[in-house]
């Protein structure tokens, strides 16, 4: 499963190669409210057809009739605003007072897609770098902390995997979560040692690994944008991970297990060197609390709350398992 991202920049280059007239529509600036974020894509066909998005809806029907009533004629990138008024707020969707600035350029093999979607094959993070005036493009190597820009002259775009998920154990449950991960927008790698586990283990885009965990967190140098979590239930395996997870700057350590087993691994890891602070940070039981039962639903329950982290959402307004009433059957992993 790939991010929307990737769906659209695959989808643009099978236009291109097509012979087909298209755009890529990027969210450059809003004001106020705004139902999509700076950074959003969508990108559109000489028929209409579209994919992704850069509003509720309304925006993408408006260029849609655009584009079939008068073709897409436009010679060269062009910025172009919605909802500056309160009428177009609301013929478009957007809440009161809301504005979004957009990008629109129109593509072809100069656009360098194709070359783009070859880098990002290789988990490169590249920064596309796209002249308002002349259409010309280039591609480099983003450097740290490169983030996404627009000016009168420029726009620079990031793509490639913006956060990394470092996953101990190549379990069922695993799967569901680099799967989901992966159309997150996350590089995800998946540390498994025990050959039983890696036999049948093929997931497209996600990186398994034969290492020891606490070798493979240490080689991994995670930075703000990594996140480790352990699920192989082998404290051999998962506390040597969250030893040097913890001292590390990943923005989320969390592990699988119940309150009991928690509480556990909290003892031994503290017996090790492990401060009580970095041990603060470990989350356990791991989740948000959405009454998951099935290895899916936990999953779901595991991005939750590493979302809410990375999106700074205080504590208080996270209902995590460890600050749930243990109820009677629950479940044993989570709850």
């Amino acid at each position: 499963m790939d991010s929307i991202d990737l769906e659209v920049l695959k989808t643009c280059a099978a236009w291109i190669a097509a012979g087909r007239r298209c755009e890529l529509v990027t969210v450059i600036r809003t004001w106020g409210s705004s139902p999509r974020p700076v950074g959003a894509t969508l990108a559109i066909c000489e028929d209409g057809s579209v994919i992704g998005s850069v509003s509720g809806g309304c925006i993408e029907d408006d260029l849609i009739a655009r584009a079939r009533g008068d073709g897409l004629r436009r010679a060269g990138p062009e910025r172009v605003s919605y909802g500056i008024t309160a009428d177009e707020a609301h013929r478009f969707g957007l809440p009161c007072g809301g504005t979004i600035e957009l990008a629109v350029e129109p593509l072809s093999a100069r656009s360098r897609i194709a070359e783009l979607l070859e880098r990002l094959e290789r988990h490169e993070l590249v920064e596309r770098r796209l002249d308002m005036a002349s259409g010309a493009v280039t591609l480099a190597p983003a450097p740290p902390g490169a983030v996404m820009r627009a000016d009168a002259h420029t726009l620079v775009t990031l793509h490639g995997p913006r956060w990394r998920l470092l996953i101990i154990g190549a379990g069922q449950l695993s799967r569901f979560l680099a799967q989901v991960a992966t159309a997150m927008d996350y590089h995800v790698t998946v540390c498994e040692p025990r050959e039983e586990y890696r036999t049948g283990w093929n997931m497209d885009g996600v990186q398994l690994v034969h290492a020891m965990p606490d070798d493979l967190v240490l080689e991994l140098k995670l930075d703000h944008r990594s996140a480790v979590v352990a699920l192989t239930h082998d404290p051999k395996l998962d506390d040597l991970a969250l030893m040097e997870a913890l001292k590390s700057d990943a923005f989320y350590v969390g592990a699988i297990g119940s309150r009991a087993n928690n509480a556990k691994r909290r003892e031994r890891l503290l017996q090790f060197d492990v401060t009580p602070d970095q041990l603060a940070r470990l989350h356990g039981p791991i989740g948000l609390y959405i009454g998951s039962k099935t290895p899916a639903e936990i999953a779901i329950s595991i991005l939750a709350q590493m979302t809410a982290i990375k999106n700074g959402v205080p504590a208080a307004l996270q209902v995590g398992h460890a600050a749930t009433p243990e109820a009677p059957g629950s479940h044993a992993c989570v709850a």
